[in-house]
């Protein structure tokens, strides 16, 4: 397999085609579609995550095994497949080179735009337009580097910067990550909750968090405790426990649960600036702690870019109600 391997090297675009050893090419789309299958481990769902047709998935699959002479899958389930030995091996050998080889020509197209690097934001607070003075300010700084600002999962708040999707984070404090940096503050919000317009508090002007309590919360897995604690705290200050039953995958479920009044949720005070729902009332919870945002980064990942960017939001001074 190892030809598989110098063929990825040398293939510095999707239009130039290495010879493996039959005479066949082996092109970076079809290592990419190789590798997304070992990932998914169904043909449906690789289908449909790289815009092909099945029918194409399972000829560049056969292709694969037939330059190599093996079988890279086990296709006795007809849905889902396993990688074979074989398979996982040429998975293990493939994965640094196909990254090292896309990452030099993201290198190569930033290159030819004059831009030396890019910094790459995850954002977990939704006020992308108030914090526009924070990518402006860095950009008119910093005009070879190239800024994408993306929202990043709640559901896995530190996987995307260990996994080197994203090279800095915006989130809120506590952060007690042994292997992540906590950098400057950019904002601190006030707490609001979020009820259903029919639920029995919504009539009420304000919450206290001992009311929390008393109905149901969302609940999140593989949460660091400290993190989740800082949000929504466990217990009430008299000691009553603050119950997370029902599960949600992004934003959307959360308030569909909220609106049809099975839970209820605090938020940062900004979302009221940028959700407006007529059936979700939003009361403040002065007694909830605010919520400090700030830029988290991967400690052995640190490099220029990520410094630039913290020393500018170090120079503008944080605000108090979520407004840059």
């Amino acid at each position: 397999m190892s030809w598989w391997c110098r063929a990825v090297r040398r293939t510095v675009s999707r239009t130039t085609a290495p010879e493996g050893p039959d005479g066949d090419a082996v092109e970076l789309r079809d290592i990419e579609i190789f590798l997304t299958l070992a990932e998914e481990l169904h043909f449906g769902r690789t289908a449909a995550r790289l815009h092909l047709s099945q029918a194409r998935v399972s000829q560049i699959v056969a292709q694969h095994e037939r330059q190599i002479g093996g079988r890279l899958f086990d296709r006795s389930n007809r849905r889902d497949v396993r990688l074979t030995p074989l398979g996982t091996s040429l998975r293990d050998d493939l994965e640094p080179v196909y990254g090292d080889l896309r990452e030099s020509l993201r290198r190569a197209q930033r290159a030819a735009r004059g831009v030396d690097a890019q910094l790459r934001v995850g954002l977990m607070p939704f006020n992308v337009p108030a914090l526009h003075g924070y990518w402006e300010t860095f950009s008119k700084r910093h005009p070879r580097y190239e800024l994408r600002v993306r929202y990043a999962s709640f559901t896995d708040p530190f996987g995307s910067l260990r996994r080197g999707e994203i090279d800095v984070l915006v989130t809120w404090l506590p952060v007690e990550e042994v292997d992540l940096t906590v950098g400057p503050t950019l904002f601190v919000d006030s707490r609001v909750l979020a009820v259903a317009a029919t639920h029995e508090l919504a009539s009420r002007p304000s919450a206290p968090v001992e009311a929390l309590a008393d109905f149901a919360h969302v609940k999140l897995s593989n949460l660091p405790e400290t993190w989740e604690n800082g949000y929504l705290p466990f217990r009430t200050p008299g000691g009553k426990t603050i119950e997370r039953v029902e599960s949600v995958a992004n934003a959307d479920e959360l308030l569909q649960l909220v609106s049809t009044g099975e839970i209820i949720h605090p938020f940062p005070a900004h979302v009221t600036q940028y959700w407006s729902m007529p059936h979700i009332r939003w009361l403040p919870v002065p007694d909830l702690n605010p919520l400090s945002y700030v830029l988290v980064w991967r400690t052995d990942a640190e490099n220029e870019p990520v410094r630039a960017f913290a020393r500018t939001v170090q120079d503008l001074a944080p605000v108090t109600d979520g407004r840059v």
